[in-house]
């Protein structure tokens, strides 16, 4: 049986461990049927049009896990931000551990999306928020929405700022052969509110495993929103990560994506801009080998004027590696005084990498500042030779190079562990020690 049908099959019985009377019951019953007609997008469609998932889609995942082993902190350790406090929601196998987490109801709400779908308390925020703009059109977001049980549930009041960063990290041991997981994240933030989170997929095991995420952020009037997505899995994880966010007027969104590892990432990343005076910021980081494949798709729609966007995206390729990026910027006629940019990077380490950039602009409006822009190469031979005059040697120059290429991304970082963190991961997948911070 392939995974399309056992997970039809499925669905059933999923549903009968839950409570039919919840209204996103009725939710959920749409979006499996929505799936079940239209299945896992292939290569015929545009926007799938250099990802394949049929790799995926013939291997038996287990798609319920009940338990999870155990796990010390001291063996993941490392998979955590630990230089610096944080908030935590952690799911083994797709279980919450309450032993490596530590969550808050403190002023703000940092707790489970179960628990936040099944408790009165949060009954106003669920119905406000949940599903409101992930589309149930889309396939692998309508498969999510129909399992859509765990995941973080974190709500942010008015004139709130979170005092810790928040951490949502998920992590599988490997006890089944195969594993799929579909958690479900909603973050509001309130007026005026303020909170930086960073979110990782980490498998401990060389057994595959198949995550298909969705996550929901809304951020309303002045309010300040960081999300960092850390992105340095096993050769045998795959990942397809949908975010959505909706902003209201003067609202500033920030988010990072450090792609360094995975079989198959594609990363859908969706901003609605829907009040005036919006600031969208996208960013991101790939550097990937071997046969790793990593797919950024990206929009921006302008609905009303006053606002700005901002696209930065930076590859390295090495190996037989390939690399995928589409960035869409929609303008609507009356989004007037829109500044949108967007710009791709790209350098082939290897001959036999690939990369497949596609930055597009559709603008109704007449009164903007709109650019876009892209470039694929290699080194600078010439900035190469000039290192390499200055005695350091051509692994050093070559890495000293690469670091430069990315450097803009990592100085808009706001978390200054975050930011060391992720300078030593770039290190490490260049294999050089360089001996400063950027």
């Amino acid at each position: 049986m392939e995974l399309k049908d056992k997970l039809v099959h499925a669905f059933m019985a999923f549903e009968n461990q839950l409570d039919l009377d919840h209204p996103v019951h009725e939710v959920r019953s749409a979006a499996i049927k929505t799936f079940e007609k239209q299945g896992f997008p292939n290569k015929k469609m545009e926007a799938w049009k250099y990802t394949s998932l049929k790799s995926l889609e013939k291997i038996d995942f287990s798609l319920f896990p009940k338990n999870s082993p155990s796990l010390e902190y001291s063996a993941v350790k490392e998979y955590f931000l630990h230089e610096v406090d944080t908030y935590k929601i952690v799911f083994v196998d797709g279980v919450y551990s309450s032993y490596l987490s530590e969550t808050t109801h403190q002023g703000i709400d940092v707790c489970l999306m179960s628990a936040a779908l099944t408790k009165d308390m949060y009954k106003p925020v669920i119905e406000a928020y949940f599903n409101k703009i992930a589309p149930l059109e889309e396939n692998l977001t309508a498969l999510n929405t129909a399992f859509s049980k765990e995941g973080a549930f974190i709500h942010i009041p008015k004139n709130t700022q979170a005092m810790k960063p928040i951490e949502i990290i998920h992590l599988a041991t490997g006890a089944a052969s195969a594993l799929m997981l579909q958690p479900r994240n909603l973050i509001v933030v309130d007026q005026n509110a303020e909170v930086q989170i960073v979110e990782r997929h980490q498998s401990l095991t060389e057994n595959e495993v198949f995550t298909n995420a969705v996550t929901e952020i809304f951020a309303d009037k002045s309010a300040i929103v960081d999300f960092y997505k850390i992105q340095n899995d096993a050769h045998t994880a795959s990942l397809v990560d949908n975010t959505y966010i909706d902003q209201k007027d003067h609202s500033v969104v920030k988010v990072h994506t450090f792609s360094f590892g995975g079989k198959l990432i594609r990363n859908n990343l969706n901003f609605y801009q829907n009040g005036e005076r919006i600031d969208s910021t996208m960013k991101g980081v790939t550097i990937i080998g071997d046969k790793q494949h990593i797919d950024h798709h990206t929009l921006v729609h302008h609905r009303q004027p006053n606002c700005e966007s901002h696209q930065d995206y930076k590859g390295i390729y090495d190996g037989s590696s390939t690399g995928v990026f589409n960035g869409k910027i929609i303008v609507d006629r009356l989004a007037q005084k829109t500044n949108a940019f967007q710009q791709n990077n790209n350098l082939l380490i290897s001959d036999k990498a690939t990369i497949n950039t596609k930055p597009q602009l559709e603008i109704f409006a007449d009164d903007v500042k709109c650019s876009h822009g892209c470039t694929i190469g290699q080194l600078d031979q010439d900035a190469l030779f000039y290192l390499q005059s200055r005695g350091i040697g051509k692994k050093e120059a070559q890495a000293l190079l690469m670091y430069a290429f990315a450097n803009n991304v990592l100085a808009s970082v706001r978390i200054p562990e975050l930011k060391r963190r992720i300078n030593a991961l770039i290190a490490l997948k260049l294999g050089v020690q360089l001996g400063f911070d950027l």
